[in-house]
């Protein structure tokens, strides 16, 4: 869920002195698929601010795929079937949405604030984030990436 494909883009090479300035001033942060949006989804842009060791949301999920963006500190992220990875200022972050758990999204730093935005696409009529349950939780336990060690 987090492998990008290869694609070209407009700023794939941002030092070609032949380009067109625009082509100069793109750079490709994320590109993600495979990509299911609800039919009539919206798409919501949002920005979280963590203090220092704040967990983040508890364990939830979205009704469609969410982009994110970190602009300050570090995002501890964990999605289900995939290993907790911590991502930095600048790094990016995506979710396909629907059924995956997202487990963590909180600040991995105990003594900074942590900053991200996020554009999630919403399935019409479903709220933008639904907390998953502790029963359910225990159901797809297999389902979660071993946890690190400590």
């Amino acid at each position: 869920m987090s492998e990008n494909p290869p694609h070209a883009h407009p700023g794939d090479d941002p030092d070609d002195p032949d380009g067109p300035s625009w082509t100069r001033a793109v750079q490709v942060l994320q590109d993600a698929a495979p990509l299911t949006i609800p039919e009539g989804a919206s798409a919501m842009t949002i920005r979280v601010e963590w203090e220092p060791g704040d967990p983040g949301t508890p364990p939830h999920r979205h009704s469609g795929p969410a982009f994110g963006y970190v602009l300050k500190g570090t995002v501890r992220f964990e999605l289900e079937g995939e290993p907790e990875r911590i991502v930095e200022a600048g790094g990016t972050f995506w979710e396909p949405g629907g059924d995956v758990i997202h487990y963590q999204d909180g600040n991995a730093l105990a003594d900074t604030r942590t900053e991200f935005v996020v554009t999630m696409m919403c399935a019409p009529g479903k709220p933008m984030l639904e907390l998953v349950e502790a029963e359910e939780l225990r159901r797809r336990a297999r389902l979660r990436a071993p946890r690190p060690a400590g």
